[in-house]
């Protein structure tokens, strides 16, 4: 076969030269010829198999799959050229409940296993495979990695979950993602929709450096098989179940990015020294970084009461982060602010940058429930060097009711610029404006945009075209009142004379006489 695939890649031999054939008939004549007519300084015509084979290969390889299984029938040298390829990718549906699901399922299952049956197994950066896997095709996962080990494939993707369906029924043996000597050349493993069960005896993924883990089931001894991933640099897991308490351990020293999303934990513990980028989405639970802490960047989303306050006091290990993004839900209502330390080994004295997204689900008529907002004056007291603020707001039933109050925020002398979408002039985030712009020494600018961002529900955008007006108007009063500029962004720019001076509303808001 292999000598096949040679006599098919070689280039082809040159014509032989006819003794018969008259002075000026031969191929020399004939290249005179096409000289003359394209001239004779034209660059010789480029072919294709006048390159290297693996040169060849690399080109073939940029291709989309099918169009490099295409590409390669029109000559007979290409013909094996796409069974080169390093990057293997399939896609399948993701959603059980669909008409066709089963048909696209079995095509796509047998598209996957037609071509790791003729690949040359040579090369193999990324095998990735997107598709729905009903428990009774498990045979064919088995194919599929052992195709993925022997390939040495660096890159592993395997998502095989149905999207409406929430049971993982597919087992994966790790141990089979190993080669006969037992060992791996994997650098990145993503494993989604799969029941998985590590222990410590696992120990070939030496030089995994990221672990992506998504709707997986794990049973066994989780810690002890990530002992054993020295090198890992980047953890993620999202909405996998069958862990108590989540457990780092110390040999994880190269560790840079964890994320922690929807986990059922109740507890998170890790000893990771170099972490510098940490994220969390879940419920409130005890968060234990030991060691010195080298945290840069941090993502907090506690659900439930007052996790704005708690996002702020829960976890003492992120303290030292330069850019902080918290995500808070207001679902029920409490009476007081939760005031928060101003000792300094309780602020954050370094954060420079903040993003912050309230989703408040008020009710008519009834107060408090959108004291989220005001709650964040209180949180950006722990903040004295704060520069920037991005605040997110959506309010899922817009009553707007508060009567809170807010007292006592400290002054703050390097905030220089603050967006706020979801601006409507709702009572509790006029008053947490009027308490930055009142306490912020250096503003330079405001920003409001009525615009809800980050949403997939686009009727809460409808109606900008009456709410715009009154948010411009606002701006414009505001801006005289404190003397600081206010930009109203998606607002057409008005100007109109005032004391004989020009002031502009709408888009973009002076005090009269300002710049």
């Amino acid at each position: 076969m292999a000598g096949a695939e040679e006599d098919e890649v070689a280039p082809p031999a040159p014509h032989p030269v006819d003794p018969q054939q008259p002075m000026g008939q031969g191929p020399a004549a004939k290249r005179s010829r096409s000289e003359h007519h394209h001239g004779a300084g034209d660059a010789p015509s480029f072919r294709m198999e006048d390159l290297p084979v693996d040169v060849q290969a690399v080109i073939m390889s940029l291709l989309p799959l099918k169009e490099a299984v295409r590409t390669s029938i029109v000559s007979t040298s290409w013909r094996m050229l796409w069974t080169f390829r390093c990057n293997l990718s399939f896609k399948g549906p993701r959603y059980l409940h669909e008409n066709d699901t089963k048909i696209q399922q079995a095509k796509c299952i047998e598209t996957v296993n037609c071509v790791i049956q003729q690949h040359s197994r040579i090369g193999i950066n990324k095998f990735s495979i997107r598709c729905g896997l009903f428990e009774e095709d498990s045979v064919h996962l088995d194919r599929w990695i052992r195709f993925a080990a022997s390939s040495k494939a660096k890159i592993i993707h395997l998502d095989l979950r149905f999207k409406d369906v929430f049971e993982e029924v597919n087992h994966l043996h790790l141990e089979a993602l190993l080669d006969a000597q037992g060992s791996s050349f994997l650098r990145s493993l993503f494993l989604g929709g799969v029941v998985i069960k590590p222990h410590s005896a696992i120990c070939g993924f030496t030089i995994l450096r990221r672990l992506v883990l998504q709707s997986v089931t794990i049973s066994g001894d989780f810690t002890g098989f990530l002992a054993n991933c020295a090198a890992l640099e980047d953890l993620e897991m999202i909405e996998c179940s069958g862990l108590t308490n989540l457990i780092i351990p110390q040999q994880l020293d190269k560790l840079q990015h964890l994320l922690i999303d929807g986990m059922e934990v109740e507890m998170v513990e890790f000893y990771a020294a170099d972490l510098s980028h940490f994220e969390y989405k879940g419920q409130v639970v005890p968060i234990v970084h030991h060691g010195c802490s080298k945290l840069k960047k941090a993502t907090i989303m506690f659900s439930g009461k007052k996790g704005l306050a708690k996002a702020f006091t829960a976890v003492p290990s992120i303290l030292p982060v330069k850019i902080l993004n918290v995500r808070s839900v207001a679902l029920s209502k409490y009476s007081q602010l939760q005031k928060l330390p101003t000792r300094p080994d309780g602020m954050f004295m370094h954060l420079r940058h903040m993003t912050c997204r309230i989703i408040v689900h008020s009710r008519p008529q009834e107060a408090n429930y959108d004291i989220e907002v005001l709650q964040l004056a209180y949180c950006l007291d722990a903040a004295p060097q704060l520069e920037t603020l991005q605040l997110n707001m959506f309010y899922v039933s817009s009553s707007g009711v508060s009567s809170a109050e807010v007292v006592g925020m400290r002054r703050h002398d390097h905030l220089k610029a603050v967006f706020m979408s979801g601006f409507r002039c709702y009572k509790a985030q006029i008053k947490l404006a009027c308490c930055i712009l009142g306490n912020a020494s250096v503003l330079e600018k405001l920003t409001i945009e009525p615009r809800i961002t980050g949403t997939r529900y686009l009727g809460d955008n409808t109606d900008l075209h009456k709410i715009l007006p009154g948010v411009c108007e606002w701006a414009q009063l505001t801006s005289e009142r404190f003397g600081k500029v206010i930009n109203v962004s998606g607002a057409p720019l008005h100007k109109k004379k005032a004391g004989g001076k020009t002031t502009a509303t709408g888009s973009k808001t002076n005090r009269a006489g300002g710049k």
